[in-house]
Formats: structure tokens, sequence, C-alpha cells
């Protein structure tokens, strides 16, 4: 059977199907890795065309959340949830509510949280059946704010070891998406004195962007824009066969989750000269934003975004990894975090008491 065929080749633990006659809820909440602890992972909303297609998003993203997770430092696994609907039209409070007892089913073993579609008071509509969410208005709130944050320090980074400066002064960034992420790392690099290009398939999010100082491109042309730094802040799988070849900058460094379409456009980007910094590790500042809130001291924006300012040093770490063992940074991120994760596997072996 090929859905357990795909499950098996990611090494997944577990699929949720879930559908609800009165909301009409068509959701997929995906667990894939729990040896840190339990599956963190936003929900995102989006008018897939196909069962298939939300089935490839859910797995790629989960998948992706274990290791940002395991990169991160957090005591945390990775899990998503994505639903098959149209996040302008099709949000009632009965969608939000059926997807809340659907994760309560599951006792812990998966959080949810914001992502693209959902928002802050959709989380607050499914906190109103199970307590295993995050990101919440009064508690933490927007994790774009500190997710745009780790991303400017991402860019530093990659700029410190492609340049041997971390100062983005002058250089010029197009980031693709103007959404909430995209729009806060726009005014990091702006207070910084960099240069913006920008594109989104909104044009009041372009608007708003070129109101505070930002250009506007057409989204066909976002890929041939001349730059020093690209940031795709929107959907994945925009680094690909036909995108690399149109490339000006020499980073890519964005927000965007699962932006390599396969593994080997990583090796392409090499071969042009163009350095990536893994989308897992720049855009860990919402994961960090949301595990403080699940501490039991309680939530610390300061801390969050000091623990967010680390992405720094840890793509560092990343880049210096790959080229003591000859990897490209795709690579070196994904040894990183799966080095983590085997020492807190191979720690279980101790037994606890209950």
């Amino acid at each position: 059977m090929k859905l357990f065929k795909d499950m098996m080749e990611q090494d997944h633990e577990q699929l949720v199907f879930c559908h609800d006659k009165v909301s009409g809820l068509k959701a997929i909440i995906a667990i894939h890795d729990t040896t840190l602890g339990p599956a963190l992972g936003g929900l995102r909303i989006w008018p897939y065309a196909t069962e298939e297609e939300a089935l490839f998003d859910v797995l790629r993203l989960s998948k992706g959340m274990t290791y940002k997770n395991a990169a991160m430092g957090l005591n945390l696994g990775g899990g998503k949830a994505v639903m098959m609907a149209d996040p302008k039209t099709d949000k009632t409070e009965e969608l939000f509510r059926a997807f809340g007892q659907f994760v309560d089913t599951l006792g812990g073993r998966y959080i949810t949280a914001e992502d693209v579609g959902s928002s802050l008071d959709d989380m607050t509509t499914i906190r109103s059946v199970t307590p295993y969410v995050g990101g919440l208005p009064d508690t933490s709130g927007d994790p774009s704010i500190v997710t745009g944050y780790g991303v400017f320090r991402g860019i530093q980074a990659a700029l410190m070891h492609k340049y041997g400066s971390s100062d983005v002064a002058g250089k010029t960034v197009a980031i693709q998406g103007a959404g909430k992420v995209g729009t806060y790392l726009m005014s990091h690099l702006l207070d910084a004195g960099a240069k913006i290009l920008i594109t989104d398939i909104s044009p009041e999010r372009v608007k708003a962007a070129v109101e505070k100082g930002a250009t506007a491109l057409d989204p066909a042309e976002i890929f041939d824009a001349e730059c020093d730094i690209f940031a795709p802040c929107a959907l994945g799988g925009v680094i690909n066969d036909e995108s690399i070849p149109r490339l000006k900058a020499k980073i890519v460094a964005g927000s965007a989750n699962n932006q390599l379409l396969e593994a080997r456009h990583g090796q392409a980007l090499a071969q042009r000269g163009i350095l990536y910094a893994p989308d897992f590790i720049v855009n860990g500042g919402g994961v960090i934003n949301v595990a403080q809130e699940l501490d039991p001291a309680g939530y610390n924006r300061e801390l969050a975004q000091a623990k967010a300012g680390k992405i720094y040093d840890i793509l560092l770490e990343v880049f210096a990894l790959g080229e003591e063992k000859g990897l490209q940074p795709h690579e070196a991120a994904d040894l990183y975090a799966e080095e983590r994760i085997e020492k807190a596997l191979a720690q279980k072996r101790v037994y606890i008491p209950c």
C-alpha cells in the first residue's frame, strides 16, 4: 500500500485522517518522530487540489519539524497538520472545534499551533476543546515576530560565512512573500540598512511593504532579481530546476519550509556558487517562541527573542560541520539534527520509573 510506503520512506510514526460531517472538516495530522518529546507543529490551511497533494505536504512538513525542533535544542518532536480548506472563505467555529477534538484524542502526542492560513484567533477556538495548542494570544502571541528576527540573524550568519562580515547594510534582499514573517524580516533588514525588493500574490501586502520602503516586483520576476540575497518567505519547493538557473543572488536564506523541491537542488545551488542557509535552521524562531510558552516558568518574550538570536551561532556551526565532513549545508543541517536525536534515543535505554 503506497500510503504505508510513503510513511516508511520518511520514517513517520503516525498519520491521523480527520473528518467531521457537521463542519466539513478534512484534515491530516502527521506525527513524524517523538524521540525528543511531544510532536510540535502548526496547522496549515490550504485549498489543496487533491488529497495526495495534502498528504505529500503534511509528510514533508512534519519531518521538517522534527529536524527543526532538534536543531533548535528543544525537547520536542516533529508533527504537522494540514486542513483542506480555503482560509479566506471556509473558516468557522465548528471547523476548529472539530479539529481541536481530533488533536485532543492524541492525548498530547501532538501540539498544534499557528501556520500558513491559520491565525491566533483560530488557536483560541481550538484551545476551547483541547489544551494541546501553543501560540495563544494571551501567552506567547504571534510567533511570526520571533521567526522574522531569527531569519534576520540567519541572513547575518550566511553573510559572515560567505564574506567574513555579517553587515547587511547596502545589501539587496529579494523577499518572496509579504506575509507576517516576510514583513517582520523586511523591517529588521531596512533598519539595518538593506535594500528590499518584495513580491507577493496579494497586491495589498505589496503596497503596504512599499509604503515602508521596499520596491515592488511582479511575482514572475522575483527569481531574476538583481540581488545579493534571495529570501523565500512563502510556500516551499521554490528552489527547483526552473528557478535555480535564474537566480542572481549568492545567498538563499528565508523562512519558507522545504525550500528545496528535492535534496539534489542543494547541490545544484552549490554548483552555481550560491550559499544555501537550510530553512529549518533559519526559520526556527517560531518554534522557539512556542516552546518558551510551554516552559513551566512561563512565557518570556525577551528570552524567546534571545534564543532566536542564537540561530546565528547554530547556522555557523552547521556551515562548519559541512566543511569538516565535506557536506553541503542542507546535508550538514540534517546531520546536525540527527546527531541530537540519536543521542537522545540512546539515553532512553535508561529506565525511569513512573
